[in-house]
């Protein structure tokens, strides 16, 4: 088996070439709107966490438009210092995200003054992932210390189809996802 780092590095070439590949207004119309079988796990009135996409991350922007439109409070990732944990703040303007400000690791971030929120179900970018829930992240941990430290928070993968593949190196902090959701296909929910 691969190791992580060579898996991401692989990984994120696949998934460079598959996004480049995508006419921009194909990109426009995928992962607009939760499947329905989604909703079974998100409850009403549930905290959101999402994330701010990269370039070629499965985009997360919609959603959060989509959960707000129906009375969810949402919340993105927030950084103190590139060494600090990670947190969720709220997040109330997705569609023109004036709220947002520059923060560490060059993304956009609530700002400082954004109360901090515990989401319920919380939207997590990968690099790789199985078809079994197992995710492989970016490298730093931030989610799986995150979600070690909020075991009742329900974690929901959002990917390119070209992430998946047959089995990933795992360790003891690694957290399983209850669903991942494609352009094509909700995978689980895993119990």
């Amino acid at each position: 088996m691969t190791d992580k780092q060579t898996l991401r590095k692989q990984l994120r070439a696949d998934r460079k070439r598959h996004v480049a590949a995508l006419p921009a207004v194909t990109r426009a119309l995928l992962l607009r709107i939760p499947p329905a079988p989604l909703a079974a796990l998100v409850p009403e009135n549930a905290v959101i966490g999402l994330y701010r996409a990269t370039p070629h991350e499965a985009p997360a922007g919609t959603y959060a438009k989509y959960y707000i439109e129906r009375g969810h409070r949402i919340a993105l990732p927030r950084f103190a210092a590139d060494n600090a944990p990670m947190e969720f703040a709220t997040h109330c303007d997705p569609f023109g995200e004036t709220d947002l400000e520059s923060g560490p690791f060059g993304l956009n971030q609530p700002g400082s003054e954004a109360l901090v929120l515990v989401p319920d179900v919380v939207f997590v970018p990968l690099v790789g992932f199985t078809d079994s829930g197992q995710r492989l992240g970016q490298g730093g941990g931030h989610y799986d210390r995150w979600l070690a430290e909020h075991p009742g928070t329900t974690a929901i993968g959002l990917a390119w189809d070209c992430q998946l593949v047959d089995t990933l190196p795992t360790e003891e902090h690694d957290i399983p996802l209850s669903a991942i959701v494609t352009p094509t296909r909700l995978y689980g929910p895993f119990t």
